[in-house]
């Protein structure tokens, strides 16, 4: 079962990895809600380096609930794209700009929308796929946990 984690691990490296070749190499800048779907992937990159050391079922444990997070965190913002519901206001409304604008520094870069698809394959958008995988790299940590580490 270490080798399910780590593979899982790796899921979310690759994912992690992913997210930096849209950004970079598509030129696809990640608004607030893709940053934040970024951190337990690599959280989870982390912990499999972990398991792969000293290997045990706490961390496994841990692993599935950084990844399950992540999920509602995908699936939150990919809910925010179908304006199901509202996102943070400073990605889907007016930036709040404090009542200080120093320079043009603040004009500087575009606002990212949270509530708008970028990219999207087979009527999901990345926020959507990413929930779906991540859920099964959690359910790859689950079993991880449930079974334990035999040799």
């Amino acid at each position: 079962m270490k080798k399910l984690v780590l593979l899982a691990a790796i899921g979310s490296a690759l994912m992690l990895a992913g997210a930096f070749a849209f950004q970079y190499l598509g030129e696809m800048p990640p608004c607030k809600l893709c940053i934040w779907q970024r951190w337990p992937h690599g959280i989870a990159a982390v912990l499999g380096l972990v398991i792969w050391l000293m290997p045990n079922r706490l961390v496994a444990f841990v692993g599935m609930l950084v990844v399950l997070f992540g999920a509602g965190v995908a699936f939150y913002h990919a809910g925010v794209e179908q304006m199901w519901w509202a996102g943070p206001d400073s990605c889907t409304g007016l930036p709040d700009l404090g009542g200080a604008l120093s320079g043009d520094s603040l004009w500087a870069r575009p606002i990212v929308r949270c509530d708008e698809i970028p990219w999207q394959m087979f009527g999901l958008s990345m926020a959507a796929w990413n929930g779906v995988i991540s859920l099964g790299l959690a359910g790859m940590w689950a079993l991880g946990w449930r079974k334990g580490f035999a040799k």
